[in-house]
């Protein structure tokens, strides 16, 4: 495939390596609002996007990629508050978005693992809490990956009908705990704790490359696809 790259800092630079170790072709490197326009020759010979800006630009790049009907895969995340407009856009015109706050394979075990857990707790005398630690640079918080976690907590636990930053002794609130320390990829622990013991599921990040190659891998996915897909349907898909 050609791929255009939407977002050239530290993660964009590792999927540029992992294209090139799959045998896809850099079709060219989006930086800036104004590369739009000054590498737009190269941005039409692309055959997908793939999308790992800033929150602040990640819904604009979509528009454009769809007015482009130009296949986009968004690891950005901070933009879901636009994610029904998004949504209902790519459907109505019959064009290609896969989306996820986490591509990393593993993390992506751990969500579904994090559904069981919920579902098991539910009803018992186990308090959920949820703690998150990226790199400083990251901006959002608390986390894209986090907040799945959250929700997906949320809806399978009667008890919980929100969640919140910092500690919280309301027993319908989730308590996330958030830190953003040196250059850590990503750690997200999730906990049930009860007087007699505490259940643990966890995920740490290596490095960025696991990220990485889920991106790519969900470009490959998406390639000649129609519709809205996540991380679900390639587990689907394989497993």
């Amino acid at each position: 495939m050609n791929v255009a790259l939407l977002g050239y800092g530290k993660m964009g630079k590792v999927i540029e390596q992992v294209c090139l170790e799959r045998g896809h072709r850099i079709a060219c490197v989006i930086d800036s609002i104004h590369d739009f326009e000054l590498k737009a020759a190269q941005l039409e010979k692309a055959d997908i996007a793939i999308d790992f800006s800033l929150p602040e630009t990640a819904f604009d790049n979509i528009l454009r990629c769809f007015e482009l009907s130009l296949p986009v895969v968004v690891g950005t995340t901070g933009w879901y508050n636009h994610y029904d407009e998004v949504k209902k856009l790519c459907l109505h015109k019959s064009l290609a978005l896969f989306h996820a706050p986490n591509f990393s394979l593993g993390m992506n075990i751990v969500f579904r693992l994090n559904k069981q857990l919920a579902k098991l707790v539910n009803g018992t005398h186990y308090r959920l809490s949820l703690h998150e630690t990226h790199h400083t640079q990251k901006l959002d918080a608390p986390s894209g990956t986090a907040l799945r976690l959250a929700e997906d907590m949320i809806e399978r636990v009667g008890d919980l009908k929100s969640w919140r930053i910092g500690n919280s002794e309301q027993e319908d609130v989730l308590p996330i705990d958030v830190s953003r320390i040196g250059d850590v990829s990503g750690i997200h622990e999730v906990i049930a704790d009860s007087a007699e013991d505490t259940i643990s599921l966890k995920h740490e990040a290596k490095g960025r490359k696991g990220f990485a190659v889920g991106a790519v891998l969900a470009a490959e996915f998406l390639f000649g696809k129609k519709g809205v897909f996540m991380m679900d349907d390639i587990l689907n898909d394989k497993y």
